[in-house]
């Protein structure tokens, strides 16, 4: 189940591979994101020491929830994925000029998790042109249902 997706991520990247990673998160963080105070749309993700880390994710704190500690909405978050796979992300990463993009969060057996994308991104003549296949395949639904 989807909580918060990143919509601008497919208007801006080519996405070639996603992958699925947890995420350390603080009790305040998580009870906030159950209560859809997420938002992903300026985040990004880094490499640093071998490891992967979400930054620029928006988590408001609930003011229930967080009484007792001091809540920073967008602190660095590290993400977890096998030895494996981060290896094989940084490689693309360092090599092949490729970018890591959050998708969206979502619940698995009650966990948050994060879908990454491996992207490259979009010229401005790539995203002309796919608005304009996109508002072409609606002018098309619009006149399949006319004549239907």
């Amino acid at each position: 189940m989807t909580i918060v997706e990143n919509r601008k991520a497919p208007h801006d990247y080519f996405i070639e591979d996603r992958y699925e990673a947890g995420i350390a998160l603080e009790g305040w963080e998580v009870k906030a994101i159950r209560a859809g105070r997420a938002q992903l749309k300026e985040a990004y993700v880094i490499v640093r020491n071998e490891e992967l880390f979400l930054i620029g994710a928006h988590i408001s704190a609930l003011p229930t929830a967080s009484t007792h500690v001091q809540p920073d909405p967008v602190r660095t978050r590290k993400l977890l994925l096998h030895a494996e796979e981060i290896r094989r992300l940084i490689g693309k990463v360092d090599r092949a000029g490729y970018t890591l993009v959050p998708l969206d969060l979502h619940y698995v057996r009650g966990r948050v998790k994060l879908n990454i994308g491996l992207a490259k991104g979009k010229k401005q003549h790539d995203k002309r042109a796919a608005e304009k296949d996109k508002e072409w395949s609606r002018e098309k639904q619009r006149l399949l249902r006319a004549r239907g």
